[in-house]
């Protein structure tokens, strides 16, 4: 069997995986104190320029390559690995994204990335790696506060030590004002995207596509395990059946863009129930679930938490233990979160991991965020079209 020493360092056995090539790279996990200073930033930054707030919450995501390519600002992100560029290896700490279909990361003298001594980001620099190859068309993404842009270069992507993606067409960023301080403070470099070349800028190859058509894998499948608190693992070729219990259920996707899926419906208790089937995409890079508005507002109203200007809720913390749970019916199977781990708590705040927004037509209803991922193993098979999910150990 083939094994890189990582993987052997993570999981003891690897007896245990299915797959001969598998590569297993460690998720590391923002604390849930820093999420809720986070959030507690946010509702005082609203209160003091309340007078441009949909501008602010608005939150977009890329419907396909003639569309506007905005997305979403990755405020909430929560879990970031590391990978490396180029000969020899540059390495960058991702967001690995389900949500998106496209790697960047910033290039040496990038604009409005990251703070020096406070929050720096490591920079390529294509004139360091021996496998470079220039390209130089623009790249731009379209952002709620404005545009991440730069231009697209080629070079080897290296996931953990054994798959090296020959030639990966990636974006070098020069300047990232459109990100805000969410990127300039965040931990993460840059954006790994996950999902299908159908969404992917200029219909690009997503690093996952090419690491399948050069024969690096296995499996054309990759699988995420997310600790509760502590760190993750994302599994390139294959899964981990030691990492949860059962069988894994597998639901066909409706659509190859995002990981989309049906969702028939949402409950909680006897107080809230969804009465129409909706659509629903598992995004890895958005730590919070989100749904419509006004569907929202009541699920909050009916586990009680009480809204903020920013649209985020929060509950007395003292009331966890009698919050409802809260349901996901897909394909016909429920699929639950406890009312305590539909919470995110730290510093006496308590934030109810659920936030209201609509999108515009062509886009998701729900996302099934890392809230939804760390309670179920979670395997996306890319030529199959499928997600298996199995409660987690």
């Amino acid at each position: 069997m083939k094994f890189s020493a990582l993987s052997l360092t993570i999981l003891g056995l690897s007896t245990t995986l299915v797959s001969a090539k598998v590569t297993v790279i460690p998720l590391h996990k923002r604390s849930d104190e820093e999420m809720v200073l986070q959030h507690v930033t946010r509702e005082r930054n609203a209160l003091l320029a309340s007078s441009n707030m949909e501008t602010a919450l608005h939150r977009h995501l890329r419907l396909g390559k003639d569309q506007n390519e905005i997305i979403k600002d990755y405020a909430n992100a929560q879990y970031y690995g590391t990978i490396s560029l180029g000969s020899p290896p540059q390495s960058f700490n991702v967001i690995f994204d389900t949500g998106s279909s496209n790697l960047w990361v910033p290039k040496v003298g990038c604009k409005h990335c990251g703070i020096p001594f406070i929050a720096p980001k490591q920079k390529y620099d294509h004139d360091k790696s021996s496998s470079y190859q220039e390209d130089g068309s623009k790249f731009e993404i379209m952002y709620g506060s404005g545009s991440v842009n730069g231009f697209w270069s080629n070079d080897d992507v290296t996931l953990a030590e054994d798959i090296i993606v020959s030639g990966q067409r990636f974006a070098e960023i020069q300047d990232a004002g459109g990100l805000g301080m969410a990127y300039s403070l965040g931990k993460f470099d840059g954006i790994l995207g996950l999902a299908f070349t159908s969404i992917s800028i200029d219909e690009t190859p997503t690093v996952f596509e090419n690491a399948i058509h050069q024969d690096l894998l296995d499996q054309p499948v990759f699988s995420f395990y997310l600790g509760d608190n502590g760190p993750g693992e994302l599994t390139f070729g294959g899964y981990d059946p030691s990492k949860f219990t059962g069988d894994l259920t597998y639901v066909k996707l409706s659509a190859a863009t995002y990981w989309q899926i049906d969702l028939q419906k949402v409950t909680a208790g006897n107080e809230f129930e969804t009465t129409e089937p909706a659509s629903a995409i598992v995004d890895s890079g958005t730590s919070l679930m989100v749904g419509p508005k006004s569907l929202v507002s009541k699920l909050a109203a009916a586990v009680g938490a009480t809204p903020n200007i920013m649209g985020e809720y929060t509950i007395d913390c003292a009331k966890l233990e009698s919050m409802p749970d809260i349901v996901f019916e897909i394909d016909g199977n429920d699929y639950t979160i406890p009312g305590k781990s539909a919470v995110i708590q730290a510093q006496g705040t308590c934030l109810f991991a659920f936030m209201g927004m609509d999108f515009p037509n062509g886009g998701p209803q729900w996302i099934l965020g890392d809230v939804f991922m760390r309670q179920y193993y979670t395997v996306f098979n890319y030529v199959d079209e499928t997600i298996g999910f199995a409660p987690v150990k």
